[in-house]
């Protein structure tokens, strides 16, 4: 019930994904290589909606800490994809402090854009989009709302992994991600989202 907010095909691969990142963590350089397949697409639209048309640089920043790092990490397939965004926020946020702008959200990939997701209304609104849209609406959200619909919806993250990669309590998480996806429903002329959203997405504590 509580994960209705993750796209399927995301949760649907978690188990590989740990078992993938288990045999890493042994030396298995193929098998990183199966989980950076699984990871990145996610990663990359989540970065751009930080970091804009620098999301590639940061992204391979990134991969050399996850890659240096993997033999600390401990946990699933759910849990690694909650640890890379955590890595790659990080140097999303130090490229940026270094340019000295604020974060931004701008470009959302389409592969990412066109994953299924569980007949849930938010998804409805983002399946709705085109990438131009994605890019006007997603970019016109609160940087909190933004961060937190990439997290949810791109990533794959349930409330409490959001919440762990922002810093933030998961109801402040929950009720950023709802706004967020109730404002682009909104625009978009999708019925639902603000009366009868997820549970999980609706609920404000």
């Amino acid at each position: 019930m509580g994960q209705g907010g993750e796209p399927r095909r995301v949760r649907a691969h978690d188990g590989e994904l740990g078992a993938a990142v288990a045999r890493a963590q042994e030396g298995d350089e193929a098998a990183f290589a199966v989980a950076y397949r699984y990871v990145q697409p996610a990663l990359l639209g989540y970065l751009r909606g930080l970091v804009g048309d620098d999301a590639e640089d940061v992204a391979s920043d990134a991969w050399l800490e996850i890659a240096r790092d993997l033999g600390r990490f401990k946990g699933d397939g759910a849990g690694f994809r909650g640890w890379t965004a955590t890595i790659a926020r990080h140097r999303a946020l130090d490229h940026l402090r270094r340019q000295k702008v604020r974060p931004r959200s701008s470009a959302l990939e389409q592969d990412v854009l066109e994953l299924p997701g569980p007949h849930s209304t938010h998804d409805q609104a983002l399946e709705s989009m085109s990438t131009q849209s994605a890019l006007e609406l997603v970019g016109g959200l609160p940087r909190d709302q933004a961060e937190a619909v990439l997290l949810r919806v791109v990533v794959g993250l349930d409330a409490p992994s959001a919440a762990r990669v922002l810093g933030k309590r998961p109801g402040a998480v929950r009720t950023a991600a709802y706004r967020g996806l109730k404002r682009l429903a909104k625009q978009l002329g999708v019925q639902g989202v603000t009366d009868d959203g997820p549970r999980t997405l609706g609920e404000s504590k």
